[in-house]
Protein backbone atom coordinates (compact mmCIF):
# COMPACT_ATOMS: atom_id res chain seq x y z
CA UNK A 1 0.00 0.00 0.00
CA UNK A 2 3.14 2.10 0.68
CA UNK A 3 4.28 3.97 -2.55
CA UNK A 4 7.59 5.99 -2.96
CA UNK A 5 5.86 9.01 -4.11
CA UNK A 6 3.40 8.73 -1.34
CA UNK A 7 6.02 8.00 1.35
CA UNK A 8 7.79 11.54 -0.65
CA UNK A 9 4.17 12.99 0.36
CA UNK A 10 3.91 12.21 3.23
CA UNK A 11 7.56 13.12 4.39
CA UNK A 12 7.08 17.21 5.24
CA UNK A 13 4.08 15.87 7.65
CA UNK A 14 6.52 13.97 9.68
CA UNK A 15 8.13 16.47 11.47
CA UNK A 16 5.11 17.55 13.44
CA UNK A 17 3.26 14.93 13.11
CA UNK A 18 1.24 15.07 16.69
CA UNK A 19 -2.60 14.19 16.70
CA UNK A 20 -3.47 17.39 18.19
CA UNK A 21 -1.77 19.55 16.19
CA UNK A 22 -3.91 17.85 13.40
CA UNK A 23 -7.18 18.38 15.82
CA UNK A 24 -6.17 22.02 16.22
CA UNK A 25 -5.47 22.62 12.19
CA UNK A 26 -9.02 21.10 11.96
CA UNK A 27 -10.74 23.73 14.15
CA UNK A 28 -8.21 26.25 12.72
CA UNK A 29 -9.60 24.93 9.05
CA UNK A 30 -13.37 25.43 10.26
CA UNK A 31 -12.37 28.61 11.33
CA UNK A 32 -10.59 29.98 8.30
CA UNK A 33 -13.61 28.85 6.07
CA UNK A 34 -16.02 30.24 8.42
CA UNK A 35 -14.31 33.56 8.22
CA UNK A 36 -14.38 33.48 4.32
CA UNK A 37 -17.90 32.81 4.18
CA UNK A 38 -18.57 35.45 6.32
CA UNK A 39 -16.12 37.96 4.10
CA UNK A 40 -18.72 36.87 1.66
CA UNK A 41 -21.62 37.58 2.97
CA UNK A 42 -20.10 40.76 3.97
CA UNK A 43 -19.48 41.81 0.30
CA UNK A 44 -22.46 40.77 -0.44
CA UNK A 45 -24.16 43.22 2.38
CA UNK A 46 -22.70 45.88 1.08
CA UNK A 47 -24.18 45.59 -2.12
CA UNK A 48 -27.64 44.57 -1.38
CA UNK A 49 -27.97 45.67 2.07
CA UNK A 50 -29.61 43.87 5.19
CA UNK A 51 -33.02 42.68 3.23
CA UNK A 52 -30.79 41.70 0.61
CA UNK A 53 -28.55 40.17 2.49
CA UNK A 54 -31.13 37.55 3.47
CA UNK A 55 -32.18 36.37 0.41
CA UNK A 56 -29.39 35.90 -1.16
CA UNK A 57 -28.44 33.53 1.64
CA UNK A 58 -31.20 31.58 1.17
CA UNK A 59 -30.59 31.85 -2.99
CA UNK A 60 -27.13 30.27 -1.62
CA UNK A 61 -28.12 27.52 0.05
CA UNK A 62 -30.24 26.74 -2.84
CA UNK A 63 -28.27 27.45 -5.74
CA UNK A 64 -31.03 27.36 -7.81
CA UNK A 65 -30.02 30.83 -10.03
CA UNK A 66 -27.09 30.99 -11.64
CA UNK A 67 -25.35 34.13 -9.69
CA UNK A 68 -26.19 31.94 -6.41
CA UNK A 69 -24.30 28.91 -7.53
CA UNK A 70 -20.80 31.11 -8.32
CA UNK A 71 -21.59 32.40 -4.70
CA UNK A 72 -22.21 28.83 -3.29
CA UNK A 73 -18.83 27.74 -5.23
CA UNK A 74 -17.28 30.99 -3.61
CA UNK A 75 -18.24 29.54 -0.25
CA UNK A 76 -15.10 27.25 -0.58
CA UNK A 77 -12.53 30.10 -0.85
CA UNK A 78 -11.46 29.69 3.09
CA UNK A 79 -11.65 25.62 2.71
CA UNK A 80 -9.11 25.81 0.13
CA UNK A 81 -6.78 28.46 2.30
CA UNK A 82 -7.20 26.70 5.84
CA UNK A 83 -5.39 23.57 5.18
CA UNK A 84 -2.30 25.52 3.28
CA UNK A 85 -2.52 28.10 6.48
CA UNK A 86 -2.48 25.28 8.78
CA UNK A 87 0.22 23.45 7.25
CA UNK A 88 2.76 26.19 6.91
CA UNK A 89 1.78 27.89 10.52
CA UNK A 90 0.85 24.54 12.04
CA UNK A 91 3.00 21.99 11.26
CA UNK A 92 5.93 24.28 10.18
CA UNK A 93 5.36 22.49 6.48
CA UNK A 94 5.81 24.11 3.02
CA UNK A 95 1.98 24.85 1.80
CA UNK A 96 2.53 23.44 -1.31
CA UNK A 97 3.95 20.26 0.41
CA UNK A 98 -0.49 19.51 1.25
CA UNK A 99 -0.79 19.74 -3.29
CA UNK A 100 2.39 17.21 -3.47
CA UNK A 101 4.28 17.74 -6.80
CA UNK A 102 3.24 17.06 -10.30
CA UNK A 103 -0.29 18.15 -9.65
CA UNK A 104 -1.18 20.15 -12.85
CA UNK A 105 0.17 17.31 -14.81
CA UNK A 106 -1.61 14.89 -12.84
CA UNK A 107 -4.98 16.80 -12.81
CA UNK A 108 -4.93 17.40 -16.72
CA UNK A 109 -4.48 13.89 -17.18
CA UNK A 110 -7.37 12.79 -14.87
CA UNK A 111 -9.44 15.33 -16.16
CA UNK A 112 -8.91 14.14 -19.74
CA UNK A 113 -9.42 10.08 -19.14
CA UNK A 114 -12.94 11.63 -16.88
CA UNK A 115 -14.46 13.04 -20.10
CA UNK A 116 -13.29 10.51 -22.26
CA UNK A 117 -14.79 7.56 -19.85
CA UNK A 118 -18.12 9.36 -19.25
CA UNK A 119 -18.52 10.63 -23.00
CA UNK A 120 -18.16 6.70 -23.96
CA UNK A 121 -20.81 5.89 -21.04
CA UNK A 122 -23.62 8.40 -22.51
CA UNK A 123 -23.18 6.74 -25.80
CA UNK A 124 -23.37 3.60 -24.35
CA UNK A 125 -25.95 3.57 -21.71
CA UNK A 126 -28.10 7.17 -22.38
CA UNK A 127 -30.07 8.72 -20.02
CA UNK A 128 -33.70 6.69 -19.75
CA UNK A 129 -35.36 10.28 -19.34
CA UNK A 130 -35.83 12.83 -21.18
CA UNK A 131 -33.78 15.74 -19.72
CA UNK A 132 -35.88 19.18 -19.26
CA UNK A 133 -33.80 22.41 -20.69
CA UNK A 134 -32.54 24.50 -17.88
CA UNK A 135 -30.43 27.64 -18.57
CA UNK A 136 -30.19 28.91 -22.16
CA UNK A 137 -26.98 28.48 -23.58
CA UNK A 138 -25.72 32.68 -24.06
CA UNK A 139 -26.36 32.68 -20.45
CA UNK A 140 -24.62 29.55 -20.06
CA UNK A 141 -21.46 30.42 -21.83
CA UNK A 142 -21.39 33.71 -20.21
CA UNK A 143 -21.08 32.31 -16.89
CA UNK A 144 -19.22 29.37 -17.67
CA UNK A 145 -15.89 31.14 -16.93
CA UNK A 146 -16.67 32.12 -13.49
CA UNK A 147 -18.31 29.04 -13.34
CA UNK A 148 -15.49 26.65 -13.54
CA UNK A 149 -13.07 28.78 -11.77
CA UNK A 150 -15.48 28.45 -9.08
CA UNK A 151 -15.55 24.51 -9.50
CA UNK A 152 -11.80 24.18 -9.29
CA UNK A 153 -11.80 26.39 -6.05
CA UNK A 154 -14.43 24.01 -4.56
CA UNK A 155 -13.45 20.65 -6.02
CA UNK A 156 -9.52 21.66 -4.84
CA UNK A 157 -10.81 22.87 -1.43
CA UNK A 158 -12.29 19.29 -0.46
CA UNK A 159 -9.13 17.36 -2.25
CA UNK A 160 -6.53 19.68 -0.24
CA UNK A 161 -8.29 19.33 3.30
CA UNK A 162 -9.25 15.70 2.83
CA UNK A 163 -6.72 13.65 0.43
CA UNK A 164 -3.69 16.69 0.84
CA UNK A 165 -4.01 17.73 4.82
CA UNK A 166 -6.27 15.41 6.22
CA UNK A 167 -5.10 11.62 4.59
CA UNK A 168 -1.08 13.02 4.12
CA UNK A 169 -1.22 14.15 8.27
CA UNK A 170 -2.85 10.77 9.38
CA UNK A 171 -0.10 8.56 7.28
CA UNK A 172 2.58 10.51 9.01
CA UNK A 173 1.55 9.10 12.37
CA UNK A 174 -0.35 5.81 11.16
CA UNK A 175 1.20 3.33 9.23
CA UNK A 176 -2.42 1.39 8.41
CA UNK A 177 -4.46 2.41 5.29
CA UNK A 178 -7.46 1.59 7.18
CA UNK A 179 -6.88 5.14 9.07
CA UNK A 180 -5.50 7.27 6.47
CA UNK A 181 -7.45 6.00 3.96
CA UNK A 182 -10.67 5.30 5.53
CA UNK A 183 -11.16 8.19 7.95
CA UNK A 184 -10.99 10.67 5.29
CA UNK A 185 -13.22 8.91 3.09
CA UNK A 186 -16.10 8.42 6.21
CA UNK A 187 -15.58 11.67 7.28
CA UNK A 188 -15.59 13.01 3.47
CA UNK A 189 -18.79 10.97 2.75
CA UNK A 190 -21.01 11.81 6.02
CA UNK A 191 -20.83 15.54 4.83
CA UNK A 192 -22.67 14.57 2.09
CA UNK A 193 -25.36 13.43 4.25
CA UNK A 194 -28.51 15.27 3.53
CA UNK A 195 -31.79 13.40 4.02
CA UNK A 196 -33.86 16.80 3.96
CA UNK A 197 -33.14 17.10 0.33
CA UNK A 198 -32.57 13.23 -0.80
CA UNK A 199 -34.87 11.64 1.87
CA UNK A 200 -34.22 7.96 2.17
CA UNK A 201 -31.59 8.32 -0.87
CA UNK A 202 -29.35 10.58 1.73
CA UNK A 203 -27.56 7.12 2.91
CA UNK A 204 -26.91 6.19 -0.68
CA UNK A 205 -25.22 9.40 -1.66
CA UNK A 206 -22.83 9.14 1.25
CA UNK A 207 -21.79 5.90 0.20
CA UNK A 208 -21.01 7.13 -3.20
CA UNK A 209 -19.46 9.48 -1.84
CA UNK A 210 -17.52 7.72 0.94
CA UNK A 211 -16.86 5.10 -2.00
CA UNK A 212 -15.51 8.08 -4.21
CA UNK A 213 -13.42 9.42 -1.43
CA UNK A 214 -11.55 6.05 -1.17
CA UNK A 215 -10.88 6.08 -4.83
CA UNK A 216 -9.11 9.28 -4.61
CA UNK A 217 -7.32 8.76 -1.60
CA UNK A 218 -5.74 5.81 -3.72
CA UNK A 219 -4.94 8.18 -6.66
CA UNK A 220 -2.99 9.89 -4.31
CA UNK A 221 -1.35 7.30 -2.54
CA UNK A 222 -0.08 6.41 -5.86
CA UNK A 223 0.70 9.51 -7.23
CA UNK A 224 2.38 11.10 -4.53
CA UNK A 225 -0.16 14.26 -4.95
CA UNK A 226 -3.61 15.54 -5.25
CA UNK A 227 -3.35 16.47 -8.76
CA UNK A 228 -5.43 12.71 -10.42
CA UNK A 229 -8.27 13.27 -7.78
CA UNK A 230 -8.42 17.10 -8.29
CA UNK A 231 -9.28 15.92 -11.78
CA UNK A 232 -11.51 13.41 -11.66
CA UNK A 233 -13.14 15.42 -8.96
CA UNK A 234 -13.50 18.26 -11.04
CA UNK A 235 -14.61 16.80 -14.08
CA UNK A 236 -17.36 15.25 -12.22
CA UNK A 237 -18.81 18.06 -10.13
CA UNK A 238 -18.65 19.94 -13.54
CA UNK A 239 -21.10 17.43 -15.49
CA UNK A 240 -23.24 17.38 -12.12
CA UNK A 241 -23.42 21.19 -11.89
CA UNK A 242 -23.50 22.56 -15.29
CA UNK A 243 -24.25 19.53 -17.61
CA UNK A 244 -27.05 18.02 -15.93
CA UNK A 245 -28.09 18.65 -12.29
CA UNK A 246 -30.68 17.11 -10.53
CA UNK A 247 -33.96 18.89 -10.04
CA UNK A 248 -33.60 21.25 -6.88
CA UNK A 249 -30.05 20.30 -6.45
CA UNK A 250 -27.37 23.22 -7.21
CA UNK A 251 -29.46 23.07 -10.35
CA UNK A 252 -29.21 27.22 -11.13
CA UNK A 253 -26.42 27.05 -13.89
CA UNK A 254 -26.93 23.57 -15.40
CA UNK A 255 -27.78 23.06 -19.52
CA UNK A 256 -30.42 20.82 -18.51
CA UNK A 257 -32.23 19.06 -15.24
CA UNK A 258 -33.80 15.89 -14.37
CA UNK A 259 -37.39 15.17 -14.35
CA UNK A 260 -37.07 14.33 -10.99
CA UNK A 261 -35.48 15.24 -7.88
CA UNK A 262 -33.02 13.95 -4.90
CA UNK A 263 -35.56 12.55 -2.71
CA UNK A 264 -36.95 9.94 -5.89
CA UNK A 265 -36.43 6.41 -4.67
CA UNK A 266 -37.61 4.43 -8.06
CA UNK A 267 -35.53 6.44 -10.51
CA UNK A 268 -32.80 7.71 -8.84
CA UNK A 269 -31.16 4.97 -7.00
CA UNK A 270 -30.15 2.45 -9.76
CA UNK A 271 -28.62 5.82 -11.08
CA UNK A 272 -26.43 6.29 -8.24
CA UNK A 273 -25.40 2.48 -8.83
CA UNK A 274 -24.61 3.24 -12.20
CA UNK A 275 -22.77 6.39 -10.93
CA UNK A 276 -20.99 4.14 -8.69
CA UNK A 277 -19.60 2.03 -11.14
CA UNK A 278 -18.80 4.56 -13.89
CA UNK A 279 -16.45 6.24 -11.45
CA UNK A 280 -14.76 2.87 -10.28
CA UNK A 281 -14.32 2.44 -14.38
CA UNK A 282 -12.18 6.13 -14.33
CA UNK A 283 -10.31 5.23 -11.36
CA UNK A 284 -9.40 1.95 -12.98
CA UNK A 285 -8.81 3.67 -16.47
CA UNK A 286 -6.75 6.21 -14.30
CA UNK A 287 -4.67 3.39 -12.35
CA UNK A 288 -3.80 1.62 -15.64
CA UNK A 289 -2.40 4.74 -17.40
CA UNK A 290 -0.45 5.24 -14.73
CA UNK A 291 1.19 2.22 -14.65
CA UNK A 292 1.57 2.18 -18.00
CA UNK A 293 3.46 5.19 -17.85
CA UNK A 294 5.49 3.21 -15.04
CA UNK A 295 6.66 0.92 -17.00
CA UNK A 296 7.52 3.13 -19.79
CA UNK A 297 9.69 4.74 -17.40
CA UNK A 298 11.08 2.03 -16.05
CA UNK A 299 12.13 0.21 -19.62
Amino acid sequence: MWTVEFERFVAPARFRPQIWRLFLGIVLTVAIYAVGIMALLLAVWSLAGTAGLMGWMQNIAAADTPTSVLLMLATFGGMFAGPLVVARLLHRRPAASVLGNGVLRGFVMAAAITVAVFAAALLLMPPGFPLVPNTPLPMFLSFLPLALLGLLVQTGAEEVLFRGYLQGQLAARFRSPLVWMLVPALIFGSLHYDPVTAGSNAIWLVAVATLFGLLAADLTRVTGNIGAAWGLHFVNNATAILIVALDGSLSGLALYVTPFDAADVGTLRPLIVQDALTTVIVWACIRLWLARRATRAAA
